[in-house]
């Protein structure tokens, strides 16, 4: 098989794994789980031919992969990818481009540069701005925080860059008491001390409490949510933002798949006060649906992140244009700017607001639909995030793992103010109606089934 069937073989295998997805499991199965031994045994001597390794792909991956490319996957905030994304995505794999440098991949970094033009003017971030596209949301964390360390420092006449943070001036760091893990762990690996953040109290749907901020000042970073991670509400972004102007310091957007409620008319409100932010962190493969891994970063100047990303060697010449590595933590890497591209140029303005809207709406028929059932819903649906208790915390726990071993659908547990709770993250373009219908059957199912237990 020469390199052209080879690809047409995948591009074939691909697309049926892709029709079957509506009707597969959303969990794989115990015999799918237990064909993974295979991969134990030991690498051949001997070359195999492509041909069979695509084939052993296939059979023994596909049924072992959790569908989240289909329509009844709620877990994690996940969204599926869309498919100019996934197509994208092929010809990105075939291309194998380094985005590192311009001259390296000129149309990496082309497509690159139109992708954070548009995700800029859509998330109504100022012009103007400095970006880099990442692996993630926790990497986009990672990058602002770091460029709000190198600008309140240089501001402190401290270059942390060349001089680290041993007998550096102290910075503080300020968080909601319901602080994402990843923007802690950003916190711990640029060495401000995960303990160390001051935690602010939340409001009863997790939303910061303005009126109990500690004092500001120029040496303080203030880290606020456009989406709670399990309710969806959003920090009070223009009066924190305008508190922290006036004391000089700097306002890091954690805003995964929140953020995004920017482009749709309908929720854009929910954002008012976050354009007033110094830096920005969200997700491509989130509400874009882009497809893995695809995250972004925004700073208001761009000097202090390309200061705290850039390098310089013998045989690594930035040009003068805008040069990808320049704004991220990652020299080498796969040019995901296209496939970001392709998502939001294939959707348009109108279709990504379609899109939050469409989920938005989902959400709210789960909730309306589990509250009629008499669950009880925990939280304000304000974007797509719903809460769920079914009485104790051991009765919630037990309809979550009977619900994931029946694999209609899939919906996590989370901790929620004192709650033992399912959580269910409407976030793929694949999701219709009926499987909102569908996965309703199966949670009631599922709740009927661990009471009898």
């Amino acid at each position: 098989m020469d390199t052209t069937q080879l690809l047409q073989d995948a591009a074939r295998r691909a697309a049926a794994y892709l029709a079957g997805a509506p009707n597969r499991r959303v969990t794989p199965d115990a015999p799918a789980l237990a064909a993974l031994e295979i991969l134990r045994s030991p690498l051949p001597d001997a070359p195999t031919d492509p041909a069979d390794v695509v084939e052993l792909l296939d059979r023994v991956g596909a049924p072992a992969t959790v569908t989240t490319t289909g329509g009844r996957y709620f877990g994690f905030v996940n969204g599926g990818a869309l498919p100019a994304a996934t197509a994208a995505s092929w010809l990105v794999s075939a291309w194998n481009q380094n985005a590192a440098l311009r001259v390296m991949s000129p149309a990496g970094a082309a497509f690159e540069d139109a992708a954070l033009e548009y995700a800029r003017d859509l998330l109504g971030l100022p012009p103007g701005c400095g970006g880099g596209i990442v692996t993630g949301a926790s990497m986009a964390n990672f990058a602002g925080l770091a460029a709000a360390r190198h600008a309140l420092l240089a501001r402190q006449g401290w270059n942390v860059d060349d001089e680290g943070l041993f007998e550096a001036p102290r910075l503080s760091v300020v968080v909601g008491d319901e602080v994402h893990v990843s923007a802690l762990k950003a916190i711990g690996l640029l060495g401000l001390g995960r303990a160390r953040v001051q935690r602010v109290p939340v409001d009863g749907q997790g939303r910061m409490r303005a009126d109990a901020l500690p004092p500001l000042d120029a040496r303080t970073i203030v880290l606020i949510q456009a989406g709670n991670v399990n309710t969806g509400a959003f920090d009070p972004a223009a009066e924190i933002c305008q508190r922290a102007r006036a004391a000089g310091a700097w306002v890091h957007v954690d805003g995964a798949f929140g953020l995004w409620a920017a482009a749709s008319p309908r929720y854009r409100h929910l954002t008012d006060g976050f354009a007033l932010a110094d830096s920005w962190a969200t997700d491509g493969h989130k509400w874009p649906n882009s497809g893995y891994d695809c995250g972004l970063v925004f700073v208001r100047d761009p000097q202090p992140l390309r200061a705290a990303m850039s390098l310089t060697a013998a045989y690594f010449s930035p040009g003068d244009s805008r040069e990808p590595s320049q704004f991220t933590p990652e020299m080498s890497r796969r040019a995901r700017g296209i496939e970001l591209w392709a998502a939001l140029r294939a959707l348009g303005r109108d279709g990504l607001a379609a899109l939050i809207d469409r989920t938005c709406r989902h959400a709210g028929q789960f909730a309306a639909a589990l509250r009629e059932h008499g669950f009880e819903i925990l939280n304000d649906v304000v974007i797509n995030q719903v809460l769920v208790s079914f009485g104790t915390p051991e009765a919630t726990r037990a309809v979550i793992a009977r619900l994931q071993q029946d694999g209609i659908c899939w919906c996590g547990g989370t901790e929620w103010q004192g709650r033992t709770a399912m959580r269910i993250s409407v976030s793929s373009w694949a999701t219709t109606g009926e499987d909102v219908a569908k996965s309703v059957a199966a949670i009631v199912t599922a709740s009927e089934s661990a009471v009898l237990r």
